[in-house]
């Protein structure tokens, strides 16, 4: 069955606008995996890499940093479950505490690194969070009469954020 130019932008754009895998696009499409595969290939060497663009579409998309997020989060969750499994054993030798805890602790250090690189806005974001936070404790310690104000122009710096009043 012969089909148009159409379908096989329609199948492109499920494939490197939808994220869906080339099979599931085909079949989304109607098409066979095998003509698919076959029309991938003759725009290849025509000079359109749907992969590249694929790629492209998910950098721009900000995918990868929802895909980074929600690997940070599970390497976060993980962390908290083995670090209270180490407290919670008392048989446990304190030479596989340490081993488990140096080997979390690498992993750790290792994803928040590619984390900083692949998603600096999300960093910047953190870090004044973080330090937001810190000042928060700040006036709760030392201006306690101060926090309801800082409190409610924190609430309004955010709205502003929000609505991105500072470009």
């Amino acid at each position: 069955m012969a089909h148009g130019e159409e379908k096989t932008r329609a199948l492109r754009a499920a494939y490197v606008f939808d994220q869906l895998s080339l099979e599931a696009a085909a079949k989304a499409q109607g098409v066979p995996e095998a003509t698919a595969r076959r029309w991938k290939r003759a725009a290849k060497s025509e000079g359109d890499d749907w992969d590249k663009a694929r790629g492209a579409q998910l950098l721009a998309g900000g995918g990868i940093e929802q895909v980074v997020r929600q690997t940070l989060a599970v390497v976060v969750r993980q962390v908290q479950a083995v670090t209270e499994s180490i407290d919670a054993d008392p048989e446990m030798p304190p030479q596989t505490k340490v081993q488990l805890l140096a080997s979390l602790s690498d992993a750790y250090h290792k994803i928040m690194l590619v984390s900083r690189r692949l998603m600096p806005e999300t960093d910047r974001l953190g870090v004044a969070t973080d330090v937001l936070r810190r000042f928060g404790e700040h006036l709760a310690q030392n201006k306690p009469g101060l926090l309801p104000e800082f409190s409610s122009q924190l609430e309004a710096f955010g709205a502003a954020l929000a609505r991105d009043e500072f470009k």
